[in-house]
């Protein structure tokens, strides 16, 4: 009797082993892969170079919100993000200012941050029109400026001067399309970003959601990263 007793004891261990292991093998796999997609940041941050020089962020004049005119020594010695946008964009850019905003959030009380929100549609976006969106996104820090120029200032800056294309485009919801990145910069004006796995820059940081919910998020990447250029 306890030979049958078992017996039957072992065959129902190994029917279990044969179903549970190969899940907990799995879940242990995939476990890791999450974690490798999520640790991918570099110290310190890589910079960006261009035959053989790190890329600086060109000279720039435009006005603000405010009606003030800023410069890139204005973010001299401030860890700034930049990004394209257009008040009017009715897909990207909503996306990308809530990611914004959560920057903001996290390092906005900081004198030594910043952000620069270039408008690709200056023709529409007065300094009065970027105040009140400024006002939308209840933005708080002294820091966060919403900057208009000229047409050709404005597209030879993101086409040349940080290779983010934008462009018109009368096809396209609203009028214009533009590239999704926020570009990292450190408090000497240098371009900067974490190394993929592979070891390369990933030179800018996507502003928009990712849908794969295991590759981390750029607005995460960045959360990480600030404080490395922070505190350099």
């Amino acid at each position: 009797m306890k030979k049958w007793y078992y017996f039957f004891l072992g065959v129902i261990i190994l029917v279990l082993s044969i179903i549970i292991v190969p899940s907990i093998l799995d879940r242990v796999k995939n476990s890791k892969i999450v974690e490798n997609n999520r640790s991918t940041k570099a110290k310190p941050l890589s910079y960006i170079s261009i035959n053989g020089e790190a890329k600086k962020v060109p000279s720039f004049l435009m006005t603000n919100q405010d009606s003030l005119l800023i410069s890139n020594e204005d973010f001299y010695n401030k860890v700034y993000i930049v990004e394209f946008f257009f008040t009017r964009c009715p897909s990207i850019c909503p996306i990308m200012n809530k990611n914004m905003k959560r920057l903001e959030t996290a390092f906005g009380e900081r004198a030594d941050f910043g952000i620069a929100s270039f408008t690709i549609d200056p023709e529409n976006d007065t300094p009065n029109i970027l105040k009140k969106y400024a006002n939308l996104y209840e933005v708080f820090s002294k820091n966060w400026h919403f900057l208009t120029s000229t047409k050709e200032a404005v597209f030879d800056l993101s086409n040349n001067g940080f290779n983010i294309f934008s462009s018109i485009n009368p096809e396209v919801a609203g009028g214009f399309e533009h590239q999704g990145y926020f570009a990292l910069i450190d408090k000497q004006g240098f371009i900067r970003s974490r190394l993929d796995p592979y070891g390369n820059p990933i030179v800018y940081y996507l502003g928009i959601d990712q849908e794969d919910s295991n590759i981390q998020e750029g607005t995460e990447m960045l959360i990480e990263d600030i404080p490395l250029l922070l505190n350099e």
